[in-house]
């Protein structure tokens, strides 16, 4: 008798399956995959074509599965098959399917015996089956053959454990009756994956086979190698059955006929048979259901909240409504511009943890990026005193003047300052790019509506455009407003009177200011990149730079210092990125040529990314460490053709005029610094927020049909449909799920039997004593156990879960059972051997 309750059970889930299916998904109920495992012509397919009652898969002698062929039974009411890779395609006759599967393992395996783990998908719609997943796979071979790889038996092991090891996968180990059942590789491989047994069970086929005498009663009976669910024996059509057409209805009457005739076997054959088979793997169906359907229930209750809210929004949208149009422009252009303020100005509601923003991004180019640029445009020092020494011998012309010429000074003064063009315009360019980037972010939420995203990401990037020129003449309007007047009245110049005596002053400064030179200006991880593999190779250390030193340590916590590294006379370089290294590179070393760190010219240390590489240069400017002017060849020769040495009043006249340019375009600098970030926020940053909340509707509405502007994407129409069906197929599936009674029987597992043997070869640990009533094992290289030895106790072993009933209590072992003193042999070839 049936388990009670599968009549309710089963169309619940076919129920679930057709509320899903309307919406073109699977219902992830996780329903159990039957993978048969075994060797090559141990009747793996013979099994197969039983549970589903047609002949359909290829037949032929060696290795005839060589790809996975998931095979998916449906209940329906009529009966058909089709394919996943030929979809929509009906298949009636059931030797066309296997002409398909030879078709397709040929296309991708060759048809000289290759083997391949992508899966054949094949479904079967009938009346006469229960909603299963089975998996028949290659037969385990030792020996490659044709094309097959060296490495054979462990590919398809491979192959058979990516279907075996998951949870839901009952295993059927399918083991030949005249071969050796200690050796059996479908038992060691389910040991392996299931190693308490609650998957596992055996399936003896060929039992018609074995040599005249000779039975497998005990293993059978679950005596000879115990299995927690035991063993089943089955029939299967011999290939000269399959040759004279003999049906599957037949056949299992001969089957059924066999067992009740048979003298070792006829005490159970209400045990015996494929009916027997598939009662055991329905009861297993039915218990996983039963069990998964709480999961399953609050998994669908989650999905169903979480598209609440998406599906209230859609279920009164209306895509041709002009109204419903025009408020959902007015939204989005809102939701844009609320957007692009909080990405600008930052926000506390939407933070983002991953990379900065726009604004973030912008201060960093004001604060770090422009200075740097800005101290990268200083000229190199002994330039500077051979520009001034010429300046004032072309003042003075014939004559030799008694005094300092401040024509000199403001000559080198407005060379500086037009210099301080190029970094300006450069940190002009790099918001306008930032800008652009934030506008092409915020315009991400427009994605349903292209045309909106398209014209919205058009009139805003025009309109930073026509601001950029106004920018630009504005901030070269602030250089030549420096250039137009030289106010040495300025309160911090240090005037003429002083410029001679600040040597001095520096000096004493420079040791006054000692005492602050411990203040750290950055802190950060830095990869020393020159270390050679002989001393470890590359590594990262903590640094730590202060005014006079760069310090690294082992890690952050600044214990184990190991090296420090005075500031003097040192420069930074820029190292072009090696094709191997995904890390960006800067060098520190020092201008009189001495080794930076031990045998070391330059210190290479490596960031992750440029924008680092920026942050520490910028940090270096900080503590006095600049970058290396890079001179031409030809600027280097013409150094050396007219070099010339100066007299001790034009050095003193140089000295003076060179610490009053120091002083006068440090006052530039620090006013250019400020002004910079002032100009670009009110003529480009301020500007663009004002327009996107003031003009970008009227631009919308200008650039042409609004009805167009809001036509929705085929994706976003899809999303919608997807979203509505969705949410009611789980209202239905809730629904049915609530309907149903879940109050089925089942049945506890038989308790753990002793299966060490598993793993060992025949000659290993001993088994179980045989039955001294049955005529021949089908063991062909079991040493035998001492006659008369008792059977070991019902140890818990760690395969198995299935003895011979699900539903019954497990046959009695009879004591002093003698073992076989005769091993049975193979048969001969037959004309009527059974070929899976």
């Amino acid at each position: 008798m049936g388990n009670r309750g599968m009549e309710d059970l089963i169309p619940l889930v076919n129920q679930l399956q057709d509320a899903f299916s309307s919406i073109g998904q699977a219902c992830n109920l996780d329903l159990p995959q039957i993978a048969v495992v075994g060797g090559q012509s141990a009747g793996k397919s013979s099994v197969l074509e039983n549970f589903v009652g047609r002949d359909f898969l290829p037949r032929g002698n060696g290795i005839v599965t060589r790809r996975p062929l998931v095979l998916q039974l449906i209940s329906a009411n009529a009966e058909w098959a089709e394919f996943l890779h030929c979809k929509g395609k009906k298949f009636t006759d059931f030797d066309e399917v296997r002409q398909e599967i030879e078709a397709e393992t040929d296309r991708v395996t060759g048809a000289n015996k290759g083997i391949s783990p992508v899966p054949i998908n094949l479904r079967v719609y009938s009346p006469h089956v229960l909603n299963l997943t089975l998996i028949d796979l290659p037969g385990i071979t030792k020996v490659p053959v044709g094309d097959q790889p060296v490495d054979i038996e462990q590919q398809i092991k491979d192959m058979i454990m990516q279907f075996i090891t998951r949870e839901s996968c009952l295993i059927l180990a399918v083991t030949p009756a005249n071969t050796d059942l200690a050796n059996s590789d479908a038992l060691k491989l389910a040991k392996d994956v299931d190693t308490q047994g609650l998957r596992t069970i055996g399936v003896i086929t060929k039992l018609d086979l074995m040599d005249e005498g000779t039975d497998a009663r005990d293993v059978l009976e679950n005596k000879l190698l115990p299995l927690r669910r035991g063993y089943i024996g089955v029939v299967n059509r011999s290939q000269k059955d399959i040759d004279g057409r003999k049906d599957i209805k037949t056949a299992l009457e001969a089957e059924r006929k066999f067992f009740l005739s048979h003298p070792s076997y006829r005490h159970m054959a209400e045990k015996m048979g494929t009916p027997r088979l598939q009662k055991v793997l329905n009861q297993q169906l039915t218990n996983h259901i039963r069990d998964t359907l709480p999961a399953f229930r609050s998994k669908l209750q989650s999905q169903l909240l979480a598209l609440d809210k998406e599906a209230e929004e859609y279920r009164g949208y209306r895509p041709d409504d002009p109204s419903r149009k025009t408020k959902q422009l007015l939204q989005m252009v809102q939701q844009f511009s609320v957007d692009f303020e909080k990405r600008i100005e930052g926000s506390g509601d939407q933070v983002d943890t991953v990379e900065l923003s726009g604004g973030a991004k912008i201060n960093r180019i004001f604060h770090e990026r422009f200075p740097f640029e800005l101290v990268k445009m200083e000229c190199d020092e002994k330039e500077m005193r051979r520009e001034i020494s010429y300046a004032i011998k072309n003042i003075h012309g014939i004559r030799t003047g008694l005094f300092t010429p401040d024509m000199a000074f403001e000559a080198i003064v407005k060379k500086q300052v037009i210099k301080l063009k190029e970094p300006c315009v450069k940190c002009v360019d790099m918001v306008i790019q930032e800008l652009i980037n934030t506008v092409r972010q915020c315009s991400n939420k427009l994605e349903c509506f292209p045309r909106l995203r398209e014209e919205t990401e058009r009139i805003v990037t025009a309109h930073i455009r026509d601001r950029e020129r106004g920018a630009k003449d504005q901030v070269l309007l602030v250089i030549d407003i420096q250039l137009s007047y030289i106010n040495t009245n300025h309160e911090d110049f240090i005037g003429f009177a002083n410029a001679q005596q600040r040597s001095s002053q520096t000096n004493k400064s420079q040791s006054s200011a000692g005492n602050q030179s411990l203040q750290v200006i950055r802190k950060g991880w830095l990869t020393i990149n020159n270390i050679s593999i002989m001393k470890g190779g590359a590594k990262e250390y903590w640094f730590v730079l202060t005014a006079e030193s760069l310090s690294w340590f082992k890690d952050d916590e600044e214990k184990e210092k190991k090296y420090m590294l005075p500031l003097d006379n040192l420069k930074v370089r820029d190292v072009e990125k090696s094709f191997m290294s995904s890390k960006h590179i800067f060098c520190i070393f020092n201008t009189e040529s001495r080794n930076v760190y031990k045998d070391n010219r330059t210190l290479e240390l490596a960031c992750d990314s440029q924008e680092d590489v920026d942050s520490w240069k910028s940090s270096l400017l900080r503590a006095g460490v600049y970058p290396e002017k890079i001179t031409t060849v030809e600027s280097e020769t013409t150094t050396a053709s007219d070099n010339f040495s100066m007299d001790p009043q034009l050095e003193r006249k140089v000295e003076t005029i060179r610490n009053l340019v120091d002083s006068y375009m440090a006052i530039v600098n620090k006013c250019i610094r400020d002004l910079m970030p002032k100009t670009i926020m009110h003529l480009m940053i301020n500007n663009v927020k004002e327009f996107i909340n003031a003009e970008l509707l009227a631009q919308l509405y200008s650039a042409g049909d609004q009805n167009a502007l809001m036509d929705e994407s085929q994706e976003q129409a899809q999303r919608r449909d997807e979203v509505l069906r969705t949410h009611q197929a789980l209202k239905e599936a809730l629904t049915i799920i609530g309907d149903i009674s879940t109050s089925t029987i089942t049945v506890p597992l038989p308790p753990p039997v002793d299966s060490s043997w598993v793993g060992g070869t025949s000659g290993g640990r001993r088994s179980p004593p045989p039955s001294p009533t049955a005529p021949r094992r089908m063991s062909s290289g079991q040493r035998p156990a001492p006659r008369g030895a008792p059977p070991p106790p019902n140890r818990p072993g760690p395969l198995g879960p299935f003895n011979n009933s699900a539903d019954s209590p497990q046959a009695p072992s009879r004591p002093n059972r003698a073992p076989p003193s005769i091993p049975s042999r193979r048969p001969p070839p037959s004309p009527t051997r059974q070929v899976p």
